[in-house]
């Protein structure tokens, strides 16, 4: 319809460009004319100086004998062709039909424009293809072909049990009497949930590639317009086209935008997106039913979603998407360094073991800063060096060698880094020490990262306690080495992540024996649409905060302990970041006990197949935990 109205308007448009050109064509000879009275035309008819007329209406043009044109008005009363034929001057006459009919396209003109002008705008308002008057409640879904850049099963690893389960929709759809015959029916709908970044939408795409059936594609807040009943009436549209082309898909990316609770919205707005998740669940699982229709549908939000939406008739599977371990993401690291050429000295599986945390598309990231960097200094393939490089940048940000510290700066941030290194290697349940540096990177002007020997799944009350000891060591550094007055705003990020780890040991974990076993963190923290009205009394606030505040001044002690026990160990190290300003594992250790970092050698090099490896942020992206000065990390929750 879009495509047609498109056509109607340059159609329009060039008649009346031609009608234009025809019209001041003709009248062309009129506007290159001399115009003169009628009484100086009979005057030159009586000197003979007359050798051609025309005469068209009213109108009289004619030539004189020195080869000139001129036009003149003929009165009402005036007897010219007499006058013409008796002084033997050669007459001609036009038709009057062709001035009448420009006569009448120059009178439509004003209105065909605005005709034309009016089409052009409604379409470009509505959209385009799918726009104009009549096509505001089509459907926005696109039929996704893949005959080039086709996206199979083969390119989606790490997560294997989700591709089993979908791989039994693609099987289904290409053979339905395998499992028909036992009575199977093919599942209504799939709900792929994870946190972002996992490769959801990448599987639906592998789905569209392996299924060989007709994929439509939709994002959900395509369906959510300003005006009621416009979204329902695209949900229709949209399964009236998977029909037509049953056996299909249709996947619904970020479902979350049309498909959230209903009855949360009272008080304002209108019920539009509440219209639409009504007609959504009638379609999918209402009196009609949709054979051979397949929802498949993409969330991070699953908790806000409608229950009708989630029982079993409508999306029938559940299918969990989680960040890979690290088979997961050594194998998504060889999907993505296919295309790209690799030295003889890179490891994925090391590589994997030190990117605890990193989602599919972290991994997709990193390999391809990996190959920037390579390419920007000329090689010829990806070395080992430019993904410990790019690993470095994507945890902790692009270096700022460009910021101008001063020796001052310098060696505060070099006390406070040195500080967490030292209570992280003591504690034994704190992860391992991976790297201390004091060049600034991203927002903090200097961080350790700690990375976990194997993938992290709960935290237990002991390793909370020496996590908050080892957050809180920065402070307790600057205070020990310079006095509580002269401490800085270096460990504000310190003090937010200790903070939230606090908070949830107290209010979700139930580590607080004071607090109890109750989950405190919706009613701390606002609705989230399960407990409306709950509460806690002013009492039970002012416990929270006091257990929090007793469990984050318990890390701070122990931290200030241990650093008063290991002051000269602390002392050397911080001396040995402010002289090589960048510190691994093995490194820190050896300088530590006063040895040179590099063993005899002047290969600064980490032997990354030892060093453990950027505390994972246990959330639900728990990549990196750098230390220092306005260094972020998330509370973690299991």
């Amino acid at each position: 319809m879009g495509n047609a109205k498109n056509i109607a308007f340059w159609v329009v448009l060039f008649l009346l460009i031609l009608a234009l050109f025809n019209l001041f064509s003709g009248s062309g000879s009129t506007l290159q004319s001399q115009t003169i009275s009628y009484s100086d035309f009979v005057q030159s008819v009586e000197d003979e100086k007359v050798s051609k007329v025309t005469l068209d209406g009213e109108k009289i043009r004619f030539r004189s004998t020195d080869g000139r044109d001129y036009v003149t008005i003929k009165p009402d009363d005036a007897e010219v062709t007499q006058m013409l034929i008796a002084e033997n001057i050669p007459v001609a006459a036009e038709s009057q039909e062709q001035s009448g009919f420009q006569t009448f396209i120059l009178s439509l003109l004003p209105f065909l424009l605005l005709i034309g002008v009016w089409i052009y705008f409604m379409n470009r308002m509505q959209g385009g293809g799918k726009g104009g008057a009549m096509g505001f409640g089509k459907s926005k879904a696109k039929l996704l072909t893949e005959k080039q850049g086709r996206v199979t099963f083969d390119d989606v690893a790490g997560i294997d049990e989700a591709k089993e389960e979908l791989e039994e929709i693609v099987e289904f759809l290409r053979n339905p009497q395998k499992f028909s015959r036992l009575g199977g029916k093919i599942p209504k709908g799939a709900l792929l949930v994870g946190p972002p970044g996992t490769g959801k939408t990448l599987l639906a795409r592998a789905i569209a590639g392996e299924a060989g059936v007709p994929f439509f594609t939709i994002s959900g807040s395509d369906f959510v317009e300003m005006f009621v009943g416009v979204g329902a009436s695209r949900v229709r549209d949209m399964f009236e086209q998977a029909k037509k082309n049953a056996p299909c898909i249709v996947f619904i990316d970020e479902i979350d935008a049309v498909g959230r609770a209903r009855g949360a919205g009272y008080g304002g707005g209108n019920d539009e997106r509440e219209q639409t998740l009504n007609q959504l669940l009638v379609e999918m699982d209402g009196f009609e039913a949709n054979e051979g229709v397949i929802i498949i549908a993409a969330t991070n939000r699953k908790d806000v979603l409608d229950p009708a939406l989630l029982r079993p008739g409508r999306f029938d599977r559940q299918v969990t998407v989680p960040n890979p371990d690290i088979k997961g993401r050594e194998k998504i690291l060889n999907v993505h360094a296919r295309k790209t050429p690799l030295g003889p000295d890179v490891d994925l599986r090391i590589i994997a073991r030190g990117t605890p945390g990193f989602s599919g598309a972290d991994l997709m990231n990193l390999v391809n800063e990996a190959a920037l960097m390579a390419a920007r200094i000329g090689r010829r393939f990806v070395t080992m060096e430019d993904f410990e490089n790019a690993k470095d940048k994507v945890m902790m940000g692009a270096e700022r060698r460009s910021m101008v510290l001063t020796p001052d700066q310098k060696e505060k941030t070099a006390y406070h880094e040195a500080g967490h290194a030292v209570v992280g290697l003591t504690l034994p349940k704190c992860d391992p020490v991976y790297k201390a540096t004091i060049i600034p990177r991203g927002g903090a002007l200097g961080m350790v990262v700690s990375l976990p020997e194997i993938d992290r799944l709960n935290w237990h009350k002991s390793e909370c306690e020496q996590k908050l000891a080892m957050t809180m060591a920065g402070k307790a550094a600057e205070i020990l080495k310079y006095g509580e007055d002269e401490v800085s705003n270096g460990p504000a990020g310190d003090i937010q992540q200790a903070s939230g780890l606090a908070r949830a040991m107290v209010l979700r974990w139930g580590m607080s024996d004071k607090v109890g076993n109750i989950d405190y963190s919706e009613a701390h923290e606002g609705y989230s649409g399960n407990t409306a009205g709950f509460s806690v009394s002013a009492h039970t606030k002012e416990l929270v905060e006091e257990e929090v505040k007793r469990f984050i001044q318990d890390g701070y002690e122990e931290a200030l302990r241990i650093l008063t026990e290991k002051k000269d160990e602390w002392e050397r190290l911080a001396q040995g970041l402010l002289e090589y300003e960048t510190l691994t594992g093995e490194e820190i250790k050896r300088v530590m006990k006063g040895e040179p970092p590099h063993a005899g050698s002047d290969d600064d090099t980490p032997d990354e197949g030892n060093a453990p490896s950027v505390t994972a942020i246990p959330k639900t992206k728990p990549k990196s935990k750098p230390k220092g000065d306005g260094g972020m990390e998330p509370e973690p929750s299991v």
